[in-house]
Formats: C-alpha cells, sequence, structure tokens
C-alpha cells in the first residue's frame, strides 16, 4: 500500500517580469516526514512555500496539500494546513489569548471544540506564563510560540513554516526543535531553514534549492559530503570557493602563491634597480 502524499509541488513556476523566482520545482512529501527546506538567501524557498501555502499564485505548475489543490480548492485545503511565515500573523496589540481565541473563532471552531483545542495549544507550546501579556511586550521566543499554537489550534494534518527559529537563542531552539520532532510523529513537516545543524537533529529528508531549482533531494546522510553537510552546500550552491581549490588538487593555490613569489622577486629586483639608478644619477652630479 503507498504512502498518502499530504504535499505535492509538480513543475511549480514563479516569474517576475523577467525574473525567474522558482523554475520547475517537483517533489511528494509522504505522511509523517519531517523535510529540511535548505537554500542560500534568495533561492526561492520563501517563493515555494507562499506557493504551496496558497498565499501566492504560481505562474506555471500546480500544488497540493493532502490532495487538494491549493488554487481550485483552497477553503477545503486551509483545514488541513498549518502555515507560519518567516514573519507570523500576530497582532501585538492583543494577548496571545485574546488572538488565539480569534483565531479559532475565524476558523469555525465551535463553543465546545474551541476550549479544548485552545488548551492542548497552550500546554504543547509553554504558554502558560505569558497568556495575559501584550504580544508586543513578549521575547521573541515567546512570539514564535504564539505564532506556532495559532498554526496548531485547528489541529491541521500538514505544517509548512519559514525560518521558525530564526532570530532565537541557543535554548530557545532546542525547544522549539523538540516541539517539530514531537509534531512529527503525528504531522506531515516542510520548514525552512538557514540552520545546517538542524538538519540532523529533525529531518527525515532534505530539498535543497538553489536559484530557483531543486538541486538535491534526499536524506541527511546522502548530502552529507566527507562527513560534512556544510561542504556539500557549498558545492552545490557554487559558493564554496575553497572548493574549487580543492577540485583541482590545491593546484590554484599552488599557482597563486607562485604568482605572488614571482610577483615579491620581480618587485625586490625592481626596487634593486631603482637603487641603482638613483646612485648613478648623485654620482653624475657630483
Amino acid at each position: 500500500m503507498s504512502e498518502r502524499v499530504m504535499i505535492e509541488a509538480e513543475g511549480l513556476c514563479k516569474y517576475y517580469g523577467s525574473f525567474v523566482a522558482v523554475q520547475d520545482i517537483s517533489f511528494k512529501i509522504p505522511e509523517g516526514q519531517i523535510v529540511a527546506f535548505l537554500g542560500p538567501n534568495g533561492a526561492g524557498k520563501s517563493t515555494t512555500m507562499k506557493i504551496l501555502s496558497g498565499y501566492l499564485g504560481a505562474s506555471a505548475g500546480s500544488a497540493s496539500i493532502a490532495g487538494l489543490d491549493v488554487r481550485r480548492e483552497r477553503l477545503a485545503m486551509s483545514r488541513h494546513l498549518g502555515y507560519l511565515p518567516e514573519n507570523g500573523p500576530l497582532y501585538q496589540n492583543m494577548t496571545p489569548l485574546e488572538l488565539l481565541r480569534f483565531f479559532g473563532e475565524a476558523r469555525g471552531l465551535g463553543p465546545v471544540l474551541l476550549p479544548d483545542r485552545l488548551d492542548y495549544v497552550i500546554d504543547r507550546c509553554s504558554l502558560d506564563q505569558a497568556l495575559e501579556k501584550p504580544i508586543d511586550k513578549l521575547s521573541r521566543g515567546n512570539k514564535q510560540r504564539v505564532g506556532l499554537a495559532q498554526v496548531l489550534l485547528h489541529d491541521p494534518d500538514v505544517l509548512i513554516m519559514d525560518e521558525p527559529t530564526a532570530g532565537l537563542d541557543p535554548n530557545q531552539i532546542r525547544d522549539f526543535r523538540q516541539d517539530i520532532r514531537l509534531l512529527g510523529q503525528t504531522k506531515t513537516v516542510l520548514l525552512s531553514t538557514h540552520i545546517l545543524q538542524e538538519v540532523d537533529v529533525i529531518a527525515d529528508r532534505v530539498l535543497l534549492i538553489h536559484e530557483g531549482r531543486l538541486v538535491f533531494d534526499g536524506t541527511p546522510d546522502a548530502l552529507r559530503r566527507d562527513g560534512s553537510l556544510e561542504e556539500s552546500f557549498y558545492a552545490l550552491t557554487g559558493n564554496g570557493r575553497p572548493s574549487a581549490e580543492a577540485r583541482n588538487g590545491g593546484a590554484d593555490s599552488e599557482e597563486a602563491d607562485e604568482r605572488s613569489t614571482t610577483k615579491a622577486r620581480n618587485g625586490r629586483s625592481d626596487s634593486g634597480e631603482a637603487d641603482e639608478r638613483e646612485a648613478d644619477g648623485k654620482e653624475a652630479d657630483e
């Protein structure tokens, strides 16, 4: 029996005039998988996630969540999706409790279900001590927890999170990673990150995007090169300038050293010739 596909992208493209933000992105994520979405700044991660969430329309291709087309069946799809953008939708003048009640009512959670869901997300996201404080007075970590709570409020099957640990301190990052691992036991998770260590800690699979194209799709172990995720990331994104030296067996470095040595040698020779000319000039004056 085949696994149920919960997130699917098929030939996704997004153009802004002549600029290509995303080009021919395709992948399928089965139920219960945690996937890390990697790539340098401007690679197209956020654009792809916005398309998958239905927030942004694709120029070409299609996307689906839990088998529902994000464009044609957006409202039905949204019942299965919890989307946390990089800057979450938090009303700063509200308290977390007020905000969660507002989102619960907006999502149609009735008077019987809503109190139970509030109790669940408050406990899961450890918000007890922050419930009555204005959101603009909360720490970055607690704001992220409020964002996660509103994402979980309607009990979605799929979570898509854009840079959820950005700006958090090490303790907050550790706690958030633990939350994701627990959520991954019952939900399908796609999250973007710049922190390669998170791949080892939380991800079952890695999607790596560069210049709008998918350049790697596999396990963290398959991505690792000589024990290092960083080296593979550098090589796949074309920014591993040190790896150019490695590919040439250090020849580039040796050539550079030779050029430097020759330049220095020539510099000393030129300096010596200049000194001799200066001495000859003084003798002529005398």
